[in-house]
């Protein structure tokens, strides 16, 4: 029998979702585009970057390769596209330009300093950051929006791909003042697992689109930044940078110690103006073995036990009308697991992540249902790799070249199957 185990989001609560959907109305005429993003120097791809359609709330980000997708309704087709990325100086195209499917779009570096007077307004790094968190209200939206994002989860054993799942979901995203929690809806799906290759151990991952939401630690500081733990951290300034041709503060971050349960370390970025968190970047500490196992485990058979060896974590978050939206997070965790009676171990990689690639803020209070719940399992839904119109007008992120490779195997899988059934039923 085939036994499995389940990895799960740290947290200390569980989230009960309390609310119902209104799903985006989708455009029915619009044009593709695609590229890649460098940097305009060494000629490196730049992962993550954020492509946004001027005076729209259109947007995709790039893959792992610095590639790109959009997806654009008729109507938008004048528009401009901005493009921007942490630590870069923002370009601004005409969406006319990007006239081949191969367009390259470069990015350079811009270089940023902060004054004397910017930096003593706040006496350490900490003050800091405790005024963002106490302020997180503030200049963030205080309306309830529904967005739309496309989410991806990949596992795989080594460097091969065992399981895929891709979805188009839509977010009731509650503002940060609000005690209601975020609500999921599934709006288009496709998954396939090869259990062959993950063996007698089915790997999971309980949450689904919420393992990916959860990283939003302005709605939800509880999972890294508590006011019990944000004392055992210590915070530094770094050196400042930019994000849309907007400065901000960079601040590091490490345990003071080993007391706390969990011990993350990582970069923080706070918008100078507005004092909020444009972005995080941070790790788990996984160095004490016998503290971190099984760690993020939900269910295992009791013969396996679960070693993390990364947990790299990451949100992005967007600025329109002086107000910020969640838009970007993944995450990556790559674990070895021990099977007694077995000479050797077996590494696997498990990523997720969601980009919000429209949105709007709900005038109407319209809700419907069909809510997905937080400890969801996406349920396998293969048939559609067999189209690769599946998407239809919906903006996704670009799959890199292993995606695309897994995408192609399953459809050829799915073709030789629909050959047998189709022999077989002649032959009967």
């Amino acid at each position: 029998m085939e036994k499995s185990y389940i990895l799960k989001r740290c947290t200390s609560t569980l989230l009960l979702l309390l609310f119902v959907l209104f799903s985006l109305s989708a455009q029915t005429g619009f044009k593709e585009f695609q590229g890649k993003v460098i940097d305009g120097k060494t000629n490196k791809t730049i992962e993550a970057a954020s492509l946004s359609v001027n005076n729209t709330n259109i947007s995709t980000i790039t893959n792992s390769e610095g590639q790109f997708i959009l997806k654009i309704p008729s109507a938008n087709l004048d528009s401009k596209l901005i493009i921007s990325f942490l630590g870069y100086t923002t370009y601004v195209m005409p969406l006319s330009e990007l006239n081949n499917k191969n367009y390259t779009i470069e990015l350079f570096e811009s270089v940023t300093t902060l004054s004397t007077v910017n930096i003593a307004a706040f006496k350490d790094a900490t003050s800091l950051i405790r005024k963002v968190f106490n302020s997180k209200n503030e200049n963030v939206s205080g309306e309830t929006v529904f967005m739309t994002a496309f989410y991806r989860e990949t596992i795989k054993r080594r460097n091969r791909n065992v399981s895929l799942t891709e979805a188009v979901v839509n977010i009731l995203k509650q503002p940060n003042s609000s005690k209601e929690q975020d609500a999921i809806q599934l709006s288009k799906a496709r998954k396939s697992t090869d259990y062959k290759r993950l063996d007698t151990v089915s790997v999971k991952l309980q949450g689904g689109p919420f393992s990916t939401m959860f990283l939003d630690i302005m709605k939800y500081p509880e999972y890294i930044f508590t006011e019990e733990s944000i004392n055992g951290y210590n915070f530094y300034f770094d050196k400042p940078s930019t994000i849309n041709n907007r400065t901000v503060f960079v601040v590091n971050f490490n345990a003071k110690n080993n007391d706390l349960t969990i011990n993350y370390r990582g970069k923080l970025f706070i918008d100078l103006e507005s004092l909020v968190l444009v972005s995080a970047n941070y790790f788990l500490d996984v160095s004490n073995m016998d503290k971190t196992k099984n760690l993020l485990v939900k269910r295992k058979p009791n013969d396996v036990e679960v070693y993390p060896l990364e947990a790299i974590y990451k949100v992005d978050y967007k600025q329109k009308n002086n107000k910020w939206y969640y838009s970007y997070s993944n995450l990556s965790l790559t674990f070895k697991v021990n099977k007694k009676r077995q000479l050797f171990n077996k590494v696997y990689t498990l990523s997720s992540e969601m980009a919000v690639t429209d949105w709007q803020v709900n005038h109407t209070d319209k809700k419907i249902k069909n809510k997905l719940s937080p400890s969801v399992i996406i349920t396998d839904a293969i048939s559609g790799f067999s189209d690769p119109n599946f998407w239809g007008q919906y903006n996704l992120i670009e799959p890199d070249k292993s995606i695309e490779t897994a995408i192609e195997k399953i459809r050829k899988s799915i073709e030789k199957e629909r050959e047998r059934e189709r022999k077989k039923t002649l032959n009967g």
